[in-house]
């Protein structure tokens, strides 16, 4: 049986399984090992579901004021943010498509930057980034807006291939410094941890006026911002409803009509382009970072 990670309400629920995954759909791979993530993955999500995506991971509170607090100024999405989505994008290409080289090497440079960020004595909450727990969860956000994003925009996949899919998926965290045996050993032990997780999160002023630039675009050009509103439907339709309850963003049964149907229209467009276009910007962002190391250049 499907472990749901969402509530089952018409307004929270995934695609129909009416919308069958047919190109993409059927596993053909009975362990990790052989798993060909690129085939199951679409480029597109990075752009509908980043900004939510953050939104969750800067839920848990050591984490948003690691990011807020980061003392590493070239990493910071307000004032660098076009670097920093290299930087975060890099970062799911190489650990979900990169070889044990190429996540030796990302993973020692994103280390030289967090070995900074680290709470003080002024902080209002203790974090540190190199903390697994922290990182456990960054990786859960990451594998939850993962699958809920694919499904809505191919329908689901099969039992067999979520099973994979999800252990595959532990390299969101072993990347960095989350251990293997912290990864839930299975859906089911995903889903109680995610659900237990997801009731204690807490979203205070501070980090809500943040999240709201992020949503509205204040770090980017002025002319950029036109698409703050398109912005604000995705994130607030593709953030879990408790945090969406916590933003304070209103949303409607119409509104999750709604933005299923376009998210599977961009998917169905998505399925007829050959394998390199579908996977764009992730694909790029590994060659960029290959390119990179061989040249010399910072990856982050």
């Amino acid at each position: 049986m499907t472990v749901p990670l969402r509530a089952t309400t018409p307004e929270d629920a995934s695609p129909s399984a009416a919308t069958s995954k047919t190109a993409l759909g059927t596993c053909r791979y009975g362990t990790v090992d052989d798993f060909a993530v690129d085939e199951f993955w679409t480029g597109v999500a990075a752009f509908l579901g980043g900004t939510a995506n953050v939104i969750m991971q800067l839920s848990l509170r050591p984490v948003a004021y690691g990011v807020m607090e980061s003392p590493v100024e070239s990493g910071r999405i307000t004032e660098h943010p076009w670097k920093r989505l290299r930087t975060t994008l890099t970062y799911l290409s190489v650990a979900m498509m990169g070889t044990e080289r190429d996540k030796k090497v990302y993973t020692d440079a994103v280390n030289g930057s967090h070995r900074q960020v680290r709470s003080t004595a002024d902080s209002p909450v203790e974090y540190n980034a190199f903390d697994p727990r922290l990182q456990l969860w960054v990786a859960a956000c990451l594998y939850w807006g993962i699958i809920d994003l694919e499904e809505r925009l191919n329908g689901p996949m099969d039992e067999a291939t979520q099973d994979v899919f999800y252990q595959y998926s532990h390299r969101l965290g072993t990347t960095l410094q989350m251990r293997r045996d912290m990864w839930p050993a299975d859906r089911a032990a995903f889903a109680e941890y995610w659900n237990a997780e997801l009731a204690t999160k807490y979203i205070d002023d501070r980090t809500r006026e943040f999240f709201y630039d992020l949503i509205d675009l204040k770090m980017v050009a002025k002319p950029l911002r036109i698409f703050a509103p398109v912005q604000r439907f995705f994130v607030t339709g593709l953030l879990p409803r408790p945090l969406r309850e916590q933003m304070r963003l209103d949303w409607t049964p119409w509104n999750d009509q709604v933005m299923n149907v376009m998210l599977r229209a961009t998917g169905a467009m998505y399925r007829l382009l050959p394998k390199h276009a579908r996977l764009f910007p992730f694909n790029a962002f590994l060659w960029d970072m290959r390119a990179r190391h061989l040249l010399g250049k910072p990856l982050v």
